[in-house]
């Protein structure tokens, strides 16, 4: 049983890293896929687009190019939220299109994933100047979006990708590396949902030795994925 735990390890470290090249290219991702979604659940994600576009007063929007809304299949019953959009998201209007979404990519493929089966979205609509991390005052300003925005998918898994995310939904109090791998039942709206904390894949850029963790909590995605 060991030795097969060492070979998936081993299988997984080769699939997110092997030939895996990183450059400042975005991914050229536009919507190819016509989703059957239900005409409330288009008509409540327009609403939102639309009231996060009139938001007054936000410097974000200032100096952003475009809105980074979502990516994915809205009637995916996972979801997946980041921190904030960076440069590469900011020019596509798209979630995790640069480095960290080509692991995002490798990481979901590994349990057998997809941007068609999964849905993402991040905190923040706008990138901050510099990449900077999202302010308190920004994140609260937010948190009413992406909160409604979890109601509308109504996913059944929740995965939060870094402490911000973390910090902003479940608590200021806690860290990630207490949380992370830990199923929590929550409920967000009308939505009750099972969420589960990992890593960030900018954060495992920095520090890879903490993949293994990650890969940890991705097959306890899969394992929760195959019980729906």
């Amino acid at each position: 049983m060991f030795k097969n735990k060492s070979l998936k390890l081993i299988e997984y470290y080769k699939f997110i890293n092997h030939n895996l090249i990183y450059n400042n290219k975005a991914i050229n991702r536009y919507k190819k896929d016509n989703f059957e979604i239900p005409q409330d659940k288009v008509k409540n994600l327009d609403l939102l687009k639309k009231r996060i576009l009139s938001l007054k007063n936000c410097d974000l929007k200032k100096h952003a190019q475009n809105i980074v809304f979502s990516d994915g299949n809205p009637n995916s019953r996972i979801m997946l939220i980041g921190e904030a959009p960076g440069a590469n998201e900011d020019q596509e209007g798209l979630p995790f299109v640069g480095r960290a979404g080509q692991l995002l990519d490798k990481m979901l493929s590994a349990i057998e994933l997809d941007r068609n089966k999964v849905y993402i979205s991040n905190i923040i609509n706008y990138r901050p100047p510099d990449n900077r991390r999202p302010s308190e005052e920004e994140i609260k300003r937010y948190l009413p979006f992406i909160t409604k925005h979890i109601e509308i998918i109504n996913p059944k898994i929740l995965v939060l990708l870094g402490s911000t995310a973390m910090n902003a939904l479940i608590g200021k109090d806690i860290v990630i590396s207490k949380m992370r791998g830990k199923w929590i039942d929550k409920k967000f709206g009308n939505c009750m949902t099972s969420v589960i904390i990992t890593f960030h894949p900018a954060f495992l850029m920095r520090q890879p030795a903490q993949k293994k963790m990650s890969w940890i909590d991705l097959k306890m995605i899969r394992d929760k994925k195959k019980q729906l």
